[in-house]
């Protein structure tokens, strides 16, 4: 019979050799459906974005931002027809209980992804890094405020010291950081809206950029009448790329949706330092931006309350399950 996946033979010596084929498989889809493994995958997609933006430099954000709800629709659209699930945006389409909250979702992530463009594309990496620090600990007052989760007092530990390295970080930065207030705050009731949103990953993004879709083909109208277009003047090989965006935008959203409906919300949060410390060590080493010994320190700072957080969550996890 044709094995479906890797082939694997188990034993114990007296015994028969046995042949399972379906190990591999259903290990493979044990990770995919792990929390924390979609998280991750998601936040070291974003962590790189900036390299992928900094391609359009010399495309206004808000143009760009455009062309990113157009081509995520058109390709969600193709993966919900490919999933036959059309049938799911028409019932949601007929209930403003489920209507309401994924325009809410919507609306924020659309605004996350302009203010992050702009910021990436006028040499505001450092910010955004700051912007996406300060969201986990938004997450964690979402929850406990909204979502009544409890965190423990080593989780309370972990998350003050974060708190204090995030202060740091501001006062050094000399003012107002409002790019990554922005950031942090769209991004953070982003989150909070998924948690609400009970939906299959994919429809409900399909169903996002419908929402902000007329938006963008308006703005696409304007810019044509005002003979403002800058993409559509772009190198073939380079609007090509614009035309990925699509992609690029769906991909880390789609892995961080399944995250957001399999993980405790304050968890998920502290999960996305990996996206900041990757957009931090680019404004370093690829775009050089200027980053002071405070700021490292700050950075420092943020590890070591991930690291508290994580064995608080293990030892809490461990006496929970031992009552």
């Amino acid at each position: 019979m044709p094995a479906s996946g890797p082939i694997f033979l188990l034993f114990k010596p007296g015994s028969r050799c046995i042949i399972r084929s379906d190990i591999g498989e259903k290990s493979g889809e044990l990770i995919m459906n792990n929390g924390l493994v979609n998280a991750i995958i998601a936040y070291i997609m974003w962590g790189v974005l900036p390299l992928y933006w900094k391609l359009f430099n010399d495309v206004p954000a808000g143009e760009i931002l455009s062309h990113r709800v157009v081509w995520s629709f058109v390709f969600m659209g193709i993966l919900v027809a490919v999933q036959r699930r059309w049938s799911d945006m028409k019932r949601i389409a007929a209930s403003r209980t489920i209507l309401l909250p994924l325009a809410a979702s919507g609306l924020l992530i659309a605004a996350n992804w302009l203010i992050f463009i702009w910021a990436v594309n006028n040499g505001h990496i450092v910010e955004t890094s700051l912007g996406y620090y300060l969201n986990p600990l938004l997450n964690v007052l979402l929850a406990v405020v909204f979502l009544r989760e409890k965190p423990n007092r080593g989780q309370w530990l972990a998350i003050a010291i974060a708190g204090s390295a995030v202060l740091i970080i501001a006062i050094d930065y000399g003012r107002f950081p409002w790019v990554a207030i922005s950031l942090a705050a769209s991004f953070g009731l982003y989150g909070f809206a998924k948690k609400k949103i009970v939906q299959d990953a994919s429809v409900g993004l399909l169903s996002e950029t419908a929402v902000v879709l007329p938006i963008a083909i308006g703005y696409w109208i304007y810019l044509a009448a005002a003979g403002k277009t800058t993409a559509w003047t772009l190198p073939a090989s380079t609007f090509v790329e614009l035309l990925l965006s699509g992609v690029v935008t769906a991909l880390p959203l789609l892995f961080f949706a399944r995250a957001a409906a399999r993980m405790a919300l304050s968890a998920l949060g502290f999960v996305q330092y990996i996206g900041p410390t990757i957009m931090l060590l680019l404004s370093i080493f690829v775009f050089k931006e200027l980053v002071s010994p405070v700021l490292l320190v700050g950075f420092a700072l943020i590890w070591t309350s991930l690291i508290v957080y994580a064995v608080a969550s293990v030892r809490g996890t461990r006496l929970a399950k031992a009552s």
